[in-house]
């Protein structure tokens, strides 16, 4: 995917971030630490996901559904994958 090659160091610190969220929701469960906090480290996580999953669907729209040269069959093909994903993920 090119449109993730281009941004790759970018993703690539917005996942770090996830992970580092993810240990941090980890430790503090296992700490036992107060449900709001534990609530709080879930929401940021699945703010940073969100965010993640937003910029990654955005270039790929762009990129495969707003480009000039894709064929009316190659168009279909990944409005279809979009469609399969995004139902996926909202679930």
């Amino acid at each position: 995917m090119a449109h993730t090659a281009k941004s790759q160091k970018q993703l690539l610190t917005r996942v770090r971030r996830i992970k580092g969220q993810a240990q941090a929701l980890e430790k503090a469960l296992e700490q036992e630490s107060e449900c709001a906090a534990i609530l709080q480290q879930i929401a940021a996580i699945r703010g940073a996901v969100n965010g993640l999953m937003a910029e990654v669907l955005e270039g790929h729209i762009r990129e495969h559904l707003g480009a000039d040269d894709v064929s009316p069959q190659q168009r279909h093909e990944d409005l279809e994958q979009v469609v399969g994903v995004l139902r996926s993920y909202l679930k």
